[in-house]
């Protein structure tokens, strides 16, 4: 099972929405194109077929993953947060065992692969992500990496 946070939620169905506003755009995209004529070496048909196609499928997987996540709710985030337990949607400050670097760490259900977060993103099915999910502050974690276990120290969640 999937679980997302309010905000998740809200992004993929915005998401969705510009995808599913785009659906007319392409469909005249292609019209044009096939208006232009022969179709075997028209590079604006085969082009506009592969945007269609790419974003059906992103419509189809969006469409499934909000039909069978499960939204955290809000206010058992505050409780935990209260009670120094990490939860999905918390970013919390991780202190490496043995080399004292310190990093901030967001537990995400989905990566979104923003590169202006000022957090690293963490996902709940990684090997971090089940490490962190319900861990409490003060305590250290053991994370299996690839290149071996690491451990770090919670500090705290902000």
């Amino acid at each position: 099972m999937d679980v997302i946070t309010p905000s998740e939620k809200q992004l993929l169905e915005s998401r969705l929405a510009g995808l599913i506003a785009n659906r007319p755009v392409v469909t005249n995209r292609i019209a044009e194109a096939r208006a232009l004529g022969d179709l075997k070496e028209n590079g604006d048909y085969h082009a506009a077929r592969e945007q269609q196609g790419m974003e059906e499928a992103e419509i189809k997987r969006l469409q499934q993953r909000l039909a069978t996540a499960q939204v955290v709710d809000e206010q058992q985030m505050e409780m935990a947060k209260a009670d120094g337990v990490v939860f999905l949607g918390a970013v919390v400050k991780l202190e490496e065992v043995g080399t004292g670097d310190v990093d901030s760490y967001k537990l995400v259900g989905e990566a979104s692969n923003d590169p202006l977060s000022e957090h690293i993103e963490v996902t709940a099915s990684s090997p971090m992500g089940e490490s962190l999910l319900k861990s409490r502050v003060g305590s250290t974690i053991r994370v299996n990496a690839p290149r071996g276990v690491k451990q770090f120290k919670i500090i705290e969640i902000l």
